[in-house]
């Protein structure tokens, strides 16, 4: 690994969250990077920098754009992960990365072959916790007829090892 480009690509992806209206991009974005190192310790580049770029500007497609309901809310998340993978495909070829590194960057963005992929599991775990450890709270409080269902959705999406971790999350939530 090129320690510097990746460092300046790293920066590259929080300046671009940085104008994020709501100011959280950039913290979910440290906090899936740090998931990621803190489950596969091993982590490749492009598993870091996919983690980085997660939600990458995501402010500029809103909810609010797409139908109510499920079809809709769907819709909106594959739309987002083909948008975030360009714009972090942008990133990369501008700070030198080949095509190969973008398009594994951009096939982990996308959850692509989740199911067989571990660094894409890795990815969708890092993800899960992160939306437990930040937004779990807030989104039960809202949409509380939704909660539990959410909940189960999300847990079920992760691996073994992820839900071992959710679980240490959860826990600490209650005790609080």
């Amino acid at each position: 690994m090129d320690r510097a480009r990746f460092e300046r690509t790293i920066a590259a992806i929080d300046a671009a969250n940085a104008d994020d209206p709501r100011n959280r991009e950039v913290r979910d974005a440290q906090l899936a990077t740090e998931w990621v190192q803190r489950l596969r310790p091993d982590a490749g580049e492009e598993l870091l920098l996919a983690a980085r770029a997660h939600h990458l500007r995501r402010w500029t497609i809103p909810r609010s754009s797409y139908p109510e309901g499920r079809n809709g809310y769907l819709r909106w998340r594959r739309d987002l992960q083909k948008q975030h993978a360009a714009d972090v495909g942008e990133i990369l070829r501008g700070e030198g990365y080949d095509a190969a590194a973008i398009d594994r960057v951009q096939e982990i963005i996308q959850k692509r072959r989740l199911t067989s992929d571990s660094e894409v599991q890795t990815f969708e775990d890092a993800l899960c916790l992160v939306f437990l450890e930040t937004q779990l709270t807030d989104f039960a409080e809202r949409y509380a007829d939704k909660a539990d269902d959410v909940l189960a959705k999300t847990i079920d999406k992760m691996s073994e090892e992820g839900r071992t971790h959710a679980a240490a999350l959860l826990e600490g939530k209650r005790a609080r």
